[in-house]
């Protein structure tokens, strides 16, 4: 069954040192989430890959491992195309686990237990012409076990519902979004065992706003992969959407290399 939620909540792995929501898995190929600019935003391509079939041997079963592994899936600039450039902070304190609090403020904490390994990089798509910075993230996670990992998109949906503006950080907010959820195999969904979508408003202290932001969110086995944007003055919802929806399916194509049963 396809779920609208309307409302808010979001993700923002975006200044890696920071709170953010957490992470999650990669796309699929459309999303039910509603565009705030008029448009519908969309997971990756089909094509991008089908549902994965792992190796056991190739899943991480120690720290060690998923930390190799979070390498090798994770997004690059390259992941999100032309334009794109790294944040300084690069990087996330792999230590530390984004937590939504009871006042809907998201606060860092050390990883629960069923976390092996996460990680967040940030990037953005540098100001220039009267445009201001779009900024972009992208955080991997990997659990011990699948079920962790569902219970981590559960726990997504939840903060949704009952948090209708969130802080990012100090000067961070967002809010007014419409958020989707869609099983695997619902709606030509068959890249993920779940895919969660938000869109909606954000603003800072340092880019001003209302600005278009958008997060995905799905979970395949025991991993999470989300990305992140969030707009500026003179981005488009599109411009947004689009790069959240390239670093997506490059990252389901990286982990599907990394883990998917060799012929």
């Amino acid at each position: 069954m396809t779920v609208l939620l309307a409302g808010c909540s979001g993700n923002a792995a975006d200044d890696p040192g920071n709170a953010e929501k957490r992470d999650a898995s990669v796309s699929a190929s459309a999303s039910a989430s509603a565009r705030a600019d008029g448009g519908a935003a969309s997971g990756p391509s089909a094509e991008a890959t089908e549902t994965l079939d792992p190796d056991p041997a190739r899943l991480p079963k120690t720290r060690a491992a998923a930390l190799d592994l979070i390498g090798r899936v994770i997004a690059d600039p390259d992941s999100f195309g032309p334009g794109v450039v790294k944040r300084s902070p690069y990087e996330s304190d792999p230590d530390t686990w984004p937590v939504l609090g009871k006042d809907c403020v998201w606060q860092q904490q050390k990883p629960a237990h069923s976390v092996l390994a996460t990680l967040s990089r940030s990037f953005e798509v540098p100001a220039a012409a009267g445009k201001g910075p779009l900024r972009l993230a992208a955080t991997v996670t990997v659990h011990r076990a699948r079920v962790d990992a569902a219970w981590e998109v559960a726990e997504s949906i939840e903060e949704s519902m009952r948090c209708p503006t969130q802080q990012l950080r100090e000067g961070e907010l967002i809010g007014s979004l419409v958020a989707g959820a869609l099983f695997g195999g619902e709606a030509n969904q068959n890249n993920s065992d779940d895919f969660l979508s938000e869109a909606g408003q954000y603003q800072s202290s340092e880019v001003g706003g209302p600005h278009y932001y958008a997060w995905q969110q799905a979970q395949v086995q025991q991993f999470t992969l989300a990305v992140t944007g969030k707009g500026a003055k003179g981005r488009t919802g599109r411009e947004v959407d689009d790069l959240v929806v390239q670093a997506q399916a490059a990252m389901l194509v990286q982990l599907r290399s990394a883990v998917e049963k060799q012929s």
